[in-house]
């Protein structure tokens, strides 16, 4: 089932274009990274979703149902974490959460195991000072825990790493991870090792539109062989094959079979340093689509 569905989405400010006829599917229980440069229309296409933003042209569904600009209906099945979340910093985190369950309609009878269950989660159940004393990483898994206050059927989540530490970003995908057997994660993101972690599908949004959609759990292609050799010896195999020279006396067979370099290496009787077949990764798939 797919939890969200855009279709042929618009929206221009002032007359440029920001995102132009967007297409773009969220399966149930996976985690999605909307991949784009700073600027690209990630938050525009976030506003949208939430009904916040009037779209131009084009429709969105979240959970089968349509969503309608400035009505909230479909955002019962959505939490919110933006890139920067608020806090009263007076509080401490059971404190805030309680106040967000109350404000969720959610019964006092619920209200006490769900926050200890959301607590543990995100780490924070032994944490007892105010929340003005945390860090941006425990601010960024309170955000979390409140998002999933009222266990939404989608969370989608705004540059949640951007400017964590690395200790901060693991810990924050982590939790995401854990979440989706009961939620669809969706997350804005230009930081592409995040995605290769954690993510099942990765969209990379370029000129306003979704350029290329791709199965993380699938192979990316490869790069091509590498080899480390001397100069001398690359002076050999040249008009063999073509190389790319990627330093340090390392060097790509481009578009060639490893029968065929192990084949043309015994010929002239080299034996590399090192040699390896070497996949694509998601930063080459980006940079190719998007120069």
């Amino acid at each position: 089932m797919n939890i969200l569905k855009i279709d042929k989405l618009s929206k221009s400010f002032n007359g440029k274009t920001v995102i132009d006829n967007l297409n773009l599917t969220v399966k149930e229980h996976t985690i999605y990274g909307f991949i784009g440069n700073n600027g690209t229309g990630k938050t525009t296409t976030m506003k949208m979703i939430l009904g916040l933003l009037k779209p131009d042209s084009g429709e969105i569904e979240v959970c089968g149902k349509k969503v309608t600009f400035g009505r909230t209906d479909t955002n019962d099945y959505i939490g919110y974490l933006p890139d920067v979340p608020e806090f009263y910093g007076y509080m401490k985190a059971e404190e805030y959460l309680n106040l967000c369950a109350e404000i969720t309609n959610i019964s006092k009878k619920e209200r006490k195991p769900r926050i200890r269950e959301l607590l543990e989660l995100v780490g924070l159940s032994q944490v007892s000072s105010k929340i003005k004393t945390y860090s941006r990483g425990m601010k960024q898994r309170l955000g979390i825990a409140q998002a999933l206050i009222n266990k939404p059927r989608l969370l989608i989540c705004d540059e949640p790493t951007s400017a964590l530490d690395p200790k901060g970003r693991i810990e924050i995908l982590n939790i995401l991870k854990r979440i989706t057997a009961e939620t669809t994660v969706i997350f804005s993101t230009h930081i592409l090792s995040d995605v290769e972690r954690i993510c099942d599908t990765a969209g990379i949004l370029y000129k306003g539109s979704v350029v290329e959609e791709i199965n993380l759990h699938e192979s990316l292609g490869d790069k091509g062989i590498t080899l480390e050799i001397s100069l001398e010896e690359f002076e050999l195999l040249k008009d063999e094959m073509e190389f790319t020279y990627l330093g340090e006396s390392t060097y790509r067979a481009e578009n060639q079979a490893l029968q065929k370099v192990y084949k043309v290496l015994q010929h002239k009787g080299i034996y590399p340093e090192r040699i390896a077949r070497e996949k694509k990764s998601l930063e080459d798939v980006y940079m190719e689509v998007t120069s």
